[in-house]
């Protein structure tokens, strides 16, 4: 059976991060005879410069048509002048409302070797494993009506749209609880359901969802409690379940916790298992094509397809393992870097990890 994944290295420090995952996929494709097959396209800025367009009809067409896509960043200043429809980010949005993207996991796994990475003491996040679990395609970021209208007096106003359905805070509840059953049975829906009447819906259907599943631990916090929580007692937190606009916040928040940005993989599944699979840092076109950025994201992204999607667990534990063990060797990218350690560049990382490999 021939599992097929749409490539979409996108902008900025993309391509070269998206390589270093290629090369893992490609040794365990040949050693595990994995019957994976890759076809790459263009999205985001790139995507435009050849088809005016951040996501254009051959890439819907690829993606429809894939098991799995394994994605790198889109965006950058080349395209900051172009209307909002057309910039590369909308690409993004486009590809997790057409295949309907609804489910993000954001794991947050402290290294043991990076604990002095973090800028938190060590007590506070040695030990820190946490999941987030956002909800991907609905809330404000899509919500109509949206814009920027002129007012009578003539000056400018814009305007978005927070809206959820009760459906769609279902969908997300069932994913969360159902991950939540495979860890430590503990679900923490974060809200602003105090000021917020769509939030306040949220907490009420998160409270009837949780019917379905007695054997987990539902708790209930503010998003501005939760975002100082995480950083004052992370540990507490097992998984979290929250709208889009709260987990795009919070998640980067957890992933600093961790020492780097450039170490959190992410997932973003549909009802049936398919999925999106990058890493949750942008494109950070400032080191784009310098060979600095940090690939582990994306090289551990490529582990959580494998796991997620394809239900390769013994091919997914490869991976986390030999990411494992490059760390213990000391191999680090500029961003996780401390004194007596050996800094690496982009390749060369994805190379330790190879080497670890085989």
């Amino acid at each position: 059976m021939t599992r097929k994944i749409a490539v979409l290295a996108g902008d900025g420090i993309g391509p070269e991060i998206v390589a270093e995952a290629r090369k893992v996929l490609d040794f365990l494709n040949t050693d595990m005879d994995l019957e994976l097959s890759f076809e790459e396209g263009l999205i985001g800025g790139a995507a435009y410069d050849e088809h005016s367009s951040p996501f254009p009809a051959p890439t819907v067409d690829l993606v429809k048509g894939a098991d799995a896509i394994l994605f790198g960043a889109v965006g950058g200043k080349k395209w900051e002048s172009l209307d909002i429809s057309v910039r590369p980010e909308k690409g993004l949005l486009g590809l997790r409302s057409e295949l309907e993207l609804f489910s993000n996991l954001r794991p947050a796994l402290l290294y043991p070797q990076l604990a002095d990475a973090s800028t938190l003491k060590p007590e506070v996040v040695s030990g820190l494993d946490l999941m987030i679990v956002r909800e991907l395609t609905g809330g404000i970021y899509f919500g109509q009506p949206r814009g920027v209208k002129i007012l009578e007096n003539g000056e400018r106003q814009g305007f978005n749209t927070l809206v959820y359905s009760e459906s769609e805070i279902r969908r997300i509840g069932h994913s969360a609880f159902k991950i939540a059953q495979k860890r430590n049975k503990k679900l923490c829906s974060v809200d602003k359901a105090n000021v917020l009447e769509c939030t306040e819906l949220w907490r009420e259907i998160m409270d009837d969802v949780a019917k379905d599943y007695p054997d987990v631990e539902l708790s209930h916090m503010y998003v501005d409690n939760a975002s100082m929580q995480l950083v004052r007692a992370p540990k507490q937190f097992d998984v979290m379940v929250t709208t889009n606009m709260f987990g795009d916040i919070l998640s980067d928040t957890a992933a600093m916790l961790t020492g780097s940005i450039g170490m959190l993989p992410s997932a973003s599944l549909d009802a049936n298992g398919k999925g999106m699979y990058e890493p949750i840092h942008g494109s950070a076109p400032d080191i784009a094509g310098q060979g600095i950025a940090n690939p582990l994201a994306t090289i551990l992204s490529a582990a959580m397809m494998l796991r997620y999607t394809f239900d390769l667990g013994a091919a997914a534990d490869r991976i986390e393992t030999a990411v494992n063990d490059a760390l213990d060797k000391g191999v680090r990218t500029s961003d996780i870097y401390s004194d007596g350690m050996t800094k690496v560049s982009t390749s060369q990382m994805g190379d330790a990890v190879l080497a670890e490999l085989k």
